[in-house]
């Protein structure tokens, strides 16, 4: 049983907002520092924990800022969101580009203002979609201030967390993508060093986003002797934290209850009934302390790097099959059940009332007018079939003196495929196999109504138009009802968009999970696309695959109004 570590994360309260002392001298890999500064910082952040342990209030205050104010003429600050040590953080507005930012603030002879715009600037160089961007970092006016992304439409692993435990996939998808991007983070010399649920943010499509990448540790003075030891088990307690909703120590944070004291650390499967065995290996492995390991036999983890292999080599974990409501049992209705015509009983009356029988079918007046008009219409096709058959005894005669040349050839036309004809989309499905399975299926109908005003689009991705280079593409899979011709599909966008057809094996009964297992027969891009094969093909599922999305909305989103097959 692993013993329980306190350099992982910062664990000094439930809010996660108060800052810890430097305990190391060594600043964060990659943020350069000047050894004077450091030393200094140390020194003041020493001396205020002293204070406070005399009940005494720290030297360095909050710039004195209201909502309104404005810096470089640009940024309106709105909302303060956190005030502490000498520095503030608000939500802001752009002014100029009109949207949403959060702004870091301190005073420019605070001992930390030099180490925050270094790793401000450091942090902006890095460039990866997969962090909250660092926009600017200047200091003017007698103030330091850092810009940075605001997603109003992420929701934090906080949040996430105070509803219950994660589901499995979203839980490996959480490990993965995080571990992937502070590996990436460390690779260029940046730490984070306060990765805690409020610093990861999951999108509406499904992707984890990290925020505060250097910044946060630098507000708060935090460095570490081994930073990547030091985010590798910050992973490891939010998948902890994810698998089982406890704090893996013995003290309550973040909103989470701890770990019962003097117990130790427990594998998540023993803290909760039905945890993924697979993934609470990888949580300890993440989670080890000098070695030591509750996963038997696997080394640990003590890079984000190694923790990033580890996740991908264990079985992928597929999202959970969509729920559908169970349809109504079947009613009857009363002419079904025998009771249409019959009088019924009134309430209170205990004699049955005799029921009228009616009468027989064909006795009636309209009946015999059926049986008159029945007659007509047997003559009737008796006397034509009597014509056609000696129509045709006459032909054969005539074919036999005179033998047609251009039948073989009539046969053969009549065998070969027409092409042009529409073919009707019976139902659609949103195809996204590397991602959370799901691209807005409420709007999926819009894409093939026939009305141009109406349209389906994917998630909106951000830092380029290649899906975030999160993944090779997402689309729609057409479902003809059975195996039909397919020659050419009609695709209208709103933005230039690229887009390739594929198409499913004539043989498959079902729609194929990959996007391998169907065959591109043809890709383009623009506004109005018409994909076109080769040669005419026999499919069920027609795959309409985006492999290039155009700008909207600050990031990058694709939109499909319309799609017509032909024969």
């Amino acid at each position: 049983m692993a013993e329980r570590s306190t350099a992982a994360v910062d664990v000094a309260d439930n809010s996660g907002d108060d800052p810890l002392t430097a305990k190391a001298e060594a600043a964060t890999d990659g943020v350069a520092e000047a050894q004077d500064t450091a030393e200094k910082s140390a020194e003041v952040a020493e001396d205020k924990a002293g204070n406070r342990q005399n009940g005494e209030q720290p030297s360095i205050e909050t710039p004195e800022l209201h909502s309104g104010h404005k810096l470089a003429r640009r940024y309106r600050l709105e909302e303060c969101v956190t005030r502490l040590d000498g520095f503030s953080s608000w939500r802001a507005v752009d002014e100029k580009l009109r949207r949403a930012v959060g702004v870091h603030l301190l005073p420019a002879d605070h001992p930390r203002a030099r180490s925050v715009l270094a790793a401000a600037r450091s942090s902006a160089l890095l460039g990866d979609p997969r962090f909250i961007q660092v926009l600017d970092a200047v200091e003017e006016n007698d103030l330091v201030y850092v810009v940075h992304e605001w997603l109003p439409d992420s929701t934090e692993l906080t949040t996430l967390l105070a509803a219950g435990p994660l589901e499995p996939h979203d839980a490996y998808q959480l490990v993965s993508q995080v571990s992937q991007a502070m590996a990436a983070a460390h690779r260029e010399g940046l730490a984070h060093l306060r990765l805690t649920p409020s610093a990861v943010l999951r999108s509406s499509t499904g992707q984890y986003r990290i925020r505060g990448l250097a910044v946060n540790a630098a507000l708060r003075g935090i460095s570490a002797e081994r930073p990547q030891r030091t985010d590798t088990e910050a992973i490891g307690a939010l998948l902890y934290a994810a698998l089982t909703q406890r704090w893996p120590y013995d003290s309550d944070a973040y909103g989470l209850s701890g770990l019962p004291k003097g117990v130790g650390l427990l594998p998540p499967d023993q803290v909760r009934a039905g945890v993924h065995r697979g993934l609470s290996e990888i949580a300890m492995r993440a989670l080890a302390n000098d070695g030591a390991t509750a996963s038997r036999q696997e080394p640990p983890c003590t890079t984000p790097d190694e923790l990033a292999k580890a996740v991908a080599a264990m079985p992928r974990i597929r999202p959970p099959e969509p729920e559908f409501p169970t349809p109504p049992e079947y009613q009857r209705t009363t002419y079904q059940q025998g009771t249409y015509g019959r009088p019924q009983q009134r309430p209170g009356v205990g004699v049955t009332q005799p029921v009228m029988a009616p009468p027989a079918p064909l006795e009636s007046r309209t009946g015999r007018a059926l049986k008159w008009a029945v007659s007509a219409l047997l003559i009737a096709a008796l006397g034509l079939g009597s014509w056609q058959i000696a129509d045709r005894l006459l032909d054969q005669d005539k074919t036999t003196e005179t033998p047609r040349t251009t039948q073989p050839q009539d046969t053969e036309d009549k065998k070969q495929p027409t092409t042009g004809k529409p073919v009707a989309i019976v139902g659609a499905h949103d195809f996204d196999p590397e991602g959370d399975g799901a691209e807005t299926p409420s709007e999926i109908g819009n894409a093939y109504d026939g009305n141009p005003s109406t349209s389906w689009q994917t998630s909106i991705y951000y830092g380029y138009s290649n899906f975030g280079r999160l993944k090779e593409g997402v689309g729609l899979v057409l479902d003809l009802g059975s195996v039909q011709q397919v020659s050419k599909v009609e695709v209208t966008f709103q933005g230039t968009t690229s887009v390739q057809l594929r198409t499913a094996p004539e043989s498959a009964s079902s729609q194929p999970a990959s996007a391998g297992a169907y065959t591109t027969l043809a890709s383009g891009s623009g506004t109005q696309v018409a994909l076109t094969a080769d040669k005419p093909v026999k499919t069920r599922y027609v795959l309409v695959w985006l492999t290039d999305l155009p700008s909207s909305g600050g990031g990058y989103r694709g939109k499909v109004t319309d799609i017509k097959i032909t024969s």
